[in-house]
């Protein structure tokens, strides 16, 4: 449910707990007036309050200083949200920070939902909905790749492709009615060959965009390697030396993992979302099969696999054909980087090196156990994955959108059919309409409560 947008509200925008210094913000047609009934400034200038300056001064509790504190007036429609606004600066103290709500919410202020204020701006006109998206996008980044990404969409590059595709979108809705209201007079505005051809380059265009969508994923979470192999060959061991901590249990029990485990980690240029799999083996433990069957999803979604052998018993013929039988149980297993990685060689004179020869893939010999060559293996990682150039500009990163766009390239298929079909164009245009909504509800042009709510609700408090 939207809240009251008319009320005037308020939230601590810092993280939760103690620190040095807390923000809370202030926004709505009271901010200023509230403020001022609770905050005293050291020097009163003639103008004062001068918006956009900073006055140091002390928050008072019924007479009593609470606390010194820098604030900061914002006046509409110069501000985030586009609504008289304000931000005090005062000392991180958990007791201040919930005291200087409570006075606020004393002279009228109310407690702001999640996403409020971003959900103002965007109602407010300061920003359209993929960018009010963004700002989470850029609070939640964890990756060089997903700030980058985030920040292009928050100063609008991915607006206006949008924009773009919405004109010629209109542009051939235009046409095409055109020919409808004209359709006794013999005028001919487009032929259909030509309609088509419009169509089909926005067909491309769309499909492109939701094409992204995986590449987005991963520049957004972290490149997907799975760690696959037997149970017992040092799995969980290689994931808790990679990421220097005990994320995965280490057992000499077999069928310990039976359920996934991933975190990520930066190497080099690179973000790597690491996920432990459940050993591969045929067992009759009902909820081992299950973690097995996971290990298949996972290894599917995964860009890169680590199979994982033991150095002691590691024959050519046996990596060959347990890399066949699980090359037979994962999709798209052709599509994906697979590096053998020869474990435990601790437990030998000499690593069996000569398998480097013997097979296709890439080989790192290790010891997870005693942290040899673990380097060796994000080396060959970066340099299996290194990126291309060619990313393109604006990529996908959110569900809703791949949604929306994979939806509007099925209208606009069906356009092109009716099209090639000789069909009334009136029929024709209903599909480029639908087309429009779906760009509306991506852009917030066309507005949505459950959309926003959802959107917005996942939002910190303050934001």
């Amino acid at each position: 449910m939207i809240p009251n947008l008319s009320h005037t509200i308020c939230a601590i925008a810092t993280p939760p707990g103690t620190g040095a210094i807390a923000v809370i913000r202030l926004s709505g047609p009271k901010s200023h007036d509230l403020l001022e009934t609770i905050f005293c400034p050291v020097k009163k200038a003639t103008h004062y309050p001068e918006m956009r300056h900073s006055y140091y001064g002390e928050i008072l509790d019924n007479g009593s200083v609470l606390d010194d504190a820098v604030v900061v007036f914002y006046k509409n429609p110069e501000s985030y949200t586009g609504e008289d606004a304000a931000e005090i600066s005062c000392h991180g103290s958990l007791f201040i920070q919930n005291r200087l709500l409570q006075l606020l919410i004393e002279k009228g202020a109310r407690m702001a939902e999640p996403g409020e204020f971003s959900l103002r701006a965007f109602v407010n006109g300061k920003m359209d909905l993929l960018q009010a998206e963004a700002v989470d996008d850029v609070i939640r980044s964890r990756t060089g790749s997903a700030h980058k990404l985030a920040v292009k969409q928050m100063r609008g590059d991915y607006s206006k492709k949008l924009s773009e595709l919405r004109k010629q979108l209109v542009d051939l809705t235009a046409l095409m009615e055109l020919e409808i209201d004209f359709s006794e007079e013999d005028v001919e505005f487009a032929d259909r060959s030509r309609l088509r051809e419009i169509c089909t380059t926005l067909v491309s265009e769309v499909t492109s965009l939701a094409e992204s969508f995986k590449a987005g994923n991963v520049l957004k979470h972290g490149i997907p390697v799975a760690i696959v192999g037997e149970p017992n060959v040092g799995k969980s061991t290689l994931l808790n030396k990679i990421l220097r901590e005990e994320r995965s249990i280490v057992s000499d029990i077999p069928g310990t993992t039976r359920d996934y485990v991933e975190d990520t980690l930066t190497v080099g240029n690179n973000t790597f979302r690491f996920i432990d799999t459940a050993g591969l083996r045929t067992t009759t433990d009902s909820i081992e099969s299950a973690g097995v069957e996971r290990t298949l999803v996972k290894a599917s979604e995964a860009s890169v696999i680590l199979m994982l052998f033991d150095a002691v018993d590691c024959e050519e013929d046996r990596i060959q054909s347990r890399i066949e039988e699980f090359k037979n149980r994962i999709e798209d297993f052709d599509q994906k980087k697979l590096i053998v990685v020869i474990n435990k060689i601790d437990l030998l004179v000499n690593a069996p090196k000569h398998l480097r020869e013997l097979l296709e893939y890439d080989i790192v010999f290790i010891s997870a156990k005693r942290d040899e060559n673990i380097g060796d293996l994000m080396e060959k990682l970066n340099e299996v994955v290194a990126v291309s150039a060619n990313t393109p500009d604006i990529v996908l990163t959110n569900v809703r959108h791949y949604e929306a766009f994979s939806a509007i390239a099925n209208l606009l298929n069906q356009a092109v059919e009716h099209i090639d079909k000789g069909l009334p164009q009136d029929l024709t245009a209903t599909f480029l309409h639908q087309a429009l909504h779906q760009i509306g509800l991506v852009t917030g042009e066309v507005s949505n409560e459950d959309v926003l709510d959802s959107i917005f609700r996942n939002f910190c408090i303050g934001k």
